[in-house]
């Protein structure tokens, strides 16, 4: 713990892995996600399993808030850290749009876009869910989730935040994916260009499996 803090290549290290585990966790939430577009059934009964099952409730769960709260933080940490090794005088000589993409440049900017979603997405969701289950105390409804989601489609400027947030998150998975591999020493040749495949092929998939979702209930709606 006090090389992580003390050491460039710890830190990067602790963050690639913080990052690995949240692009396992976008997949596990993908995959639940997408069952609402195909059947009513199977998203309740695989919603209710993650919403009651004690093991991601206690254990899981509090991992995720910390792993996404880490991430964050110490994204942070680095791009203040990676400014004053550049110091002052050769930071403003650096021309960062002839020798890296917007994505790269700019992770902070995604990363608070991103912040900023995921506390909309906690109000309306886990929240909700907390004062269900340990406020209320109200009576477990398994086939209550599929209708609390399509719900929050209905909102057109809620829809078009979260697309826009899914926007966001493929231009910081564009160069993070590649970038947390790297971190963790697959920096060859070789090695970079499968992974730049898989983290584009990951990106298109997860975000715009995501974005579909939210387009595909927001229409159903103003159709039905």
């Amino acid at each position: 713990m006090a090389a992580l803090f003390k050491t460039s290549v710890a830190r990067k290290v602790a963050m690639a892995l913080s990052a690995l585990f949240l692009v396992l966790f976008l997949v596990i939430h993908w995959a639940v996600n997408i069952m609402s577009v195909f059947s009513e059934d199977v998203y309740n009964e695989m919603s209710h399993f993650m919403g009651t099952n004690p093991l991601i409730q206690f254990a899981i769960q509090p991992v995720l808030m910390i792993a996404v709260l880490f991430h964050f933080i110490m994204g942070f940490v680095l791009e203040v850290q990676n400014k004053r090794a550049r110091g002052n005088e050769a930071y403003y000589r650096y021309n960062g749009a002839a020798n890296a993409t917007w994505a790269s440049r700019n992770m902070i900017i995604s990363g608070v876009v991103i912040l900023l979603f995921l506390a909309l997405h906690l109000y309306d969701f886990w929240v909700h869910e907390m004062n269900y289950k340990y406020i209320e105390f109200l009576e477990p409804d398994p086939t209550r989730y599929y209708g609390e989601l399509v719900e929050k489609f209905h909102d057109t400027w809620r829809v078009l935040l979260y697309v826009l947030a899914f926007v966001f998150l493929a231009l910081h998975l564009s160069h993070g994916f590649q970038s947390a591999f790297q971190s963790m020493g697959w920096k060859d040749d070789k090695r970079k260009k499968l992974i730049s495949q898989v983290g584009n092929w990951y990106t298109i998939i997860i975000c715009g499996g995501f974005i579909f979702i939210a387009l595909y209930h927001y229409i159903n709606y103003l159709i039905a």
